[in-house]
């Protein structure tokens, strides 16, 4: 076990990086050896998994360790040499499966064996608009197939932009085109907006649970995370007004509609009290509002109420059209819009007008409005269902929304829904627990499941086995 000082002015992270790195040096970590994983250094060394995963990976690109897939870190037989060792794959029993932000996303994007995945946050590809894509792609060749040669404007499609302030306008936003900005999807706009307003050491308010990535990159940019705790009607009041007289925020990043994991929304009364304090104390609001298209409410966000004034409004098509569509758009007052342009086109020049403009004409279909009725009432018909089956196993529900994409759940006797989570690995099912999505990373008993990817029984029948077992 290795000793850090949290009194040190050495940062936690170089501590860990100091401390591997002089085991190697004096062999006391010998060559190919695997080191604790992440996880398990966290809970042995009483930090936080985000410190973990940053010295780890810190000693990674110094060429101290190697990575392997599903399996963990190794020492490099050449430490320091920026070429990886040959390392053959583990064998099943060998196996490490740790849960963190990190690993969600691989498997997003990665598979790797599980069969099913009720904890990712995507739709099934069966429920994207596949068919609008389909006519959308031949739209365009058919009728500008020349068009799409050059790097495009740096706001994005002016094209689109101006229907997405129609579309705004509709939600009761009001926007001018040229205050809207076209990302690579709502990640890309989230980064951007991160990278503009947060320098290391700024306290930043965020959901508690919240958007893992978010998470990640905050940390990245060295941030301090202060967790607001989500209640049915949005967020503990008292708890965010103590926050901000205690840390003086700068900025509060939320999903106000439908939010991931809870599925809550926040009411009227709430919406107001967070738009006072926001005024009064003078920070900004980041809201992230990506599930919009499927609420069947007509709830009205923030950057309605506010009209763009404190509020900086994120949207995506990656729910309603498609995720490989990567089209997302910041909407702010005109004078911070042109402030990120630059970082834009610094970090990735343009984005690709070829694909905002089949967004475009994805929109402006008739059939697209449809689809997403359909969706909406896909997601709710899956939400009875998978809120039945969870309660039939004995789980509770946080929240009963009948809408979006996500129920967060847990049983009364299970504490560390983590280990549970690893446990369904060996049944090639992807649970996400709830320690993913905490600021400060730990373990809790609550988990997410995306409704559209939880109606398999094999999922219930785990949870039932394991659940009897306690």
């Amino acid at each position: 076990m290795m000793f850090l000082d949290p009194d040190s002015e050495e940062s936690l992270v170089n501590q860990i990086v100091s401390g591997i790195s002089l085991a190697i040096k004096e062999h006391r970590l010998k060559s190919g050896s695997k080191l604790p994983s992440i996880r398990k250094f966290a809970q042995t060394h009483k930090v936080s998994h985000f410190t973990a995963v940053e010295a780890y990976d810190r000693l990674v690109a110094l060429g101290h360790l190697t990575p392997v897939r599903n399996a963990g870190f190794y020492v490099r037989s050449n430490p320091g040499n920026p070429r990886p060792d040959p390392v053959p794959e583990p064998h099943e029993e060998d196996t490490e499966f740790d849960f963190d932000a990190h690993l969600l996303l691989q498997k997003v994007f990665q598979p790797m064996g599980m069969e099913l995945r009720p904890g990712i946050g995507l739709l099934p590809e069966q429920w994207t608009d596949h068919d609008g894509l389909q006519r959308g792609l031949r739209t365009l060749a058919r009728n500008e197939p020349g068009s799409f040669s050059g790097y495009g404007q740096a706001k994005g499609s002016p094209r689109l932009r101006a229907k997405l302030a129609e579309k705004l306008a509709d939600t009761r936003i009001s926007a001018h085109p040229e205050q809207i900005m076209l990302t690579s999807g709502g990640s890309h706009a989230l980064d951007l907006v991160t990278r503009y307003l947060v320098q290391r050491g700024d306290s930043v308010l965020v959901d508690e649970p919240g958007y893992h990535n978010l998470f990640l990159n905050l940390r990245l940019q060295g941030a301090k995370l202060l967790g607001v705790p989500r209640t049915l009607d949005g967020f503990d009041l008292e708890v965010l007004e103590a926050l901000i007289i205690q840390h003086r925020p700068k900025v509060f990043f939320t999903n106000t509609r439908l939010h991931c994991p809870t599925g809550t929304s926040l009411s009227l009364a709430v919406a107001h009290r967070v738009l006072q304090l926001a005024e009064k104390y003078d920070f900004l609001i980041v809201e992230n509002d990506i599930y919009a298209d499927l609420d069947t409410t007509g709830q009205q966000a923030l950057a309605g109420m506010d009209q763009l004034s404190r509020v900086i409004y994120i949207g995506s098509f990656s729910k309603t059209i498609a995720p490989a569509l990567r089209v997302g758009f910041v909407a702010a007052h005109q004078e911070l819009i042109d402030e990120l342009v630059p970082l834009k086109l610094v970090s990735g020049l343009t984005t690709s007008e070829l694909t905002e403009e089949l967004a475009l004409t994805v929109l402006l279909q008739g059939r697209h409005r449809k689809h997403v009725k359909q969706l909406q009432s896909n997601l709710a018909d899956a939400h009875e269902t998978v809120a039945r089956l969870l309660e039939g196993v004995g789980m509770e529900l946080f929240v009963k929304p009948h809408a979006g994409m996500f129920l967060w759940a847990r049983h009364p006797l299970i504490e560390d829904s983590t280990a549970l989570a690893t446990k369904a690995r060996d049944e090639k099912i992807l649970l996400a627990p709830g320690q993913l999505f905490m600021p400060n990373a730990q373990i809790v008993p609550w988990m997410r499941f995306n409704v559209a990817h939880s109606l398999d029984e094999r999922i219930y029948r785990l949870l039932e086995r394991e659940i009897e077992r306690l």
